[in-house]
């Protein structure tokens, strides 16, 4: 099969790389808007440059695909309108109507559990303890927290109406991805230590403590989210559906059933496995 990722060069777009690539079932390619010298860990690879943005930019890398991986977008919640707009709604309408355009089959989108972030927003910290009844699905209201959440629910949405309502692409995946994080930093533990790392907060302290509690609810195993992509790939049975992209967390407030019963989603991790975080030399070596 061959597979389109834009945005190849994320935390998301990177841990599709690290686990699948190798794979015999796929023939991988890579849009990304900046490529990577040749020394860097991802630098080995053929990069179709271009912004989402610029249909006739993108549009000849969609050529040949059967299934395209879209995770090009502003990613932050704290991003204006102007922010947004352009990689986000402009970049999500430009990969759709290139992709039925080129007549691709498959279309995997990187939504964000931020289309039901007011949950959060509202119910934060009480929502991070592991005996918190919340556990929200596919047909609860989408509650955007964000610009970014709003224009990944429009991203749900127009995909969708192009699935259902379009010959191509003849179906759609929206995936409301939660943490991943890069590579060094992909345990419960990671964002808690980054931000220790760029002097925000300090080891241990009540703010660490929790990130921590947060992430064991919120992380999305760099191999689970892969697993996950590999599913939707594999799929030929789904119009439109909606998943939520997280680990096996004892403390999650995203179910993960319907992605186990429609893909046959079965993530590996539970951040509750996690009691501290890894030793320099550990990260080191995993990443």
């Amino acid at each position: 099969m061959n597979v389109l990722v834009t945005g190849a060069y994320g935390r998301c777009g990177t841990a599709i790389i690290d686990n699948l690539h190798q794979s015999s079932d796929y023939e991988l390619t890579y849009l990304n808007r900046s490529d990577r010298p040749d020394d860097h860990r991802y630098g080995s690879f053929d990069t179709h440059v271009a912004d989402v943005s610029d249909y006739n930019a993108i549009r000849p890398a969609f050529d040949g695909q059967d299934a395209v991986v879209h995770l090009a977008a502003y990613p932050y919640t704290d991003g204006d309108w102007s922010d947004v707009f352009e990689p986000n709604i402009l970049g999500m309408y430009n990969v759709l109507e290139a992709a039925r355009d080129a007549e691709v089959e498959s279309f995997v989108f990187g939504s964000t559990n931020h289309v039901q972030g007011l949950y959060e927003a509202e119910l934060a910290p009480d929502i991070y303890r592991r005996e918190h009844p919340l556990l929200l699905d596919h047909t609860d209201p989408v509650r955007p927290d964000s610009f970014y959440g709003a224009t990944k629910s429009f991203g749900e949405d127009i995909g969708r109406y192009y699935a259902e309502a379009m010959d191509w692409p003849r179906r759609f995946y929206a995936l409301r991805i939660c943490t991943v994080q890069s590579a060094a930093y992909d345990n419960p533990y990671g964002p808690a230590e980054r931000r220790v790392e760029e002097g925000e907060i300090t080891r241990g302290d009540a703010a660490y403590q929790q990130s921590v509690k947060r992430t064991k609810a919120t992380w999305h195993s760099r191999r689970d989210f892969a697993h996950l992509i590999d599913c939707c790939l594999q799929d030929s049975d789904v119009t439109y559906g909606i998943f939520n992209g997280v680990s096996a967390n004892d403390r999650r407030w995203f179910s993960i059933q319907n992605a186990r019963e429609r893909l046959g989603y079965q993530p590996q991790d539970n951040g509750e496995t996690w009691n501290e975080p890894p030793t320099t030399e550990q990260r080191d070596t995993e990443s």
